[in-house]
């Protein structure tokens, strides 16, 4: 698919994906590190600066984000298997909820890709106050295990709909609908950079991602204590914008 890229890790390291339901070896996946965030970032970063993305309409913005949902929907049997597997539920609800939710999500936001306005504020008739509303940047995304490509939808659509970029750090437990959704992102027509996917553990990736200077916000869904630990990461190189579903 044109637009997207695999890589190895920086340091060639890999870990089992479990089935919870067999406790069956399902396959690997890479193990990243602080580098291979770093990397991504970077990637991240020359998409928000590239015209490509930069400059693209708002419209058609959404008209790309439409194009996934169509992709998710045409890949639903697919994608309900991958998250049954994957997290342990049954393919009844991945089918029925988790997929079909994660599509209409990204449609919602679609169609307010266009309605992102600033106001015109009364002042003096000598002044003319107004506001703009801008994209804030790199998004750092942190999801858990439970909904992967549900939660991930629901924090991903803002994020492309307002015209920033994105760097995910799926749960290590439940990877393969967040990679399969960046490939499908990819045949959907977005960028390359726009929409990148780290593996790898929390200390390892997560921790990272929460500290790195250039990632201008960071969206997590866990629990309370990391909750804490994100919000302490996000000061400490640049103030980040942070919101918390713990």
């Amino acid at each position: 698919i044109p637009g997207i890229e695999f890589v190895d890790g920086v340091h060639g390291r890999v870990f089992d994906l479990v089935d919870p339901a067999t406790e069956g070896v399902l396959g690997s996946c890479v193990d990243g590190s602080e580098e291979d965030v770093n990397a991504a970032v970077e990637a991240a970063v020359a998409a928000f600066r590239s015209p490509a993305w930069r400059k693209m309409s708002a419209a058609n913005r959404g008209r790309l984000m439409y194009k996934l949902a169509d992709l998710i929907d045409a890949h639903a049997e697919e994608l309900a298997t991958l998250e049954a597997l994957n997290s342990g539920k049954a393919y009844a609800e991945t089918s029925t909820i988790d997929i079909p939710s994660a599509a209409n999500t990204l449609r919602y936001y679609a169609g307010m890709t266009d309605k992102i306005c600033g106001k015109t504020i009364p002042a003096d008739p000598d002044h003319l106050c107004l506001t703009v509303r801008e994209a804030v940047g790199v998004c750092g995304i942190i999801i858990p295990w439970n909904f992967p490509l549900q939660i991930l939808c629901w924090k991903l659509s803002p994020c492309l709909a307002c015209g920033n970029v994105a760097v995910v750090k799926p749960s290590e437990q439940t990877p393969l609908s967040a990679m399969r959704l960046a490939a499908l992102a990819a045949e959907a027509g977005f960028p390359p950079g726009v929409f990148n996917v780290v593996n790898g553990r929390g200390a390892s990736v997560g921790a990272p991602l929460a500290l790195h200077p250039k990632v201008d916000k960071i969206a997590f869904t866990g629990s309370t204590g990391v909750g804490h630990m994100i919000m302490r990461y996000a000061s400490e190189r640049n103030l980040k914008r942070v919101s918390l579903e713990l």
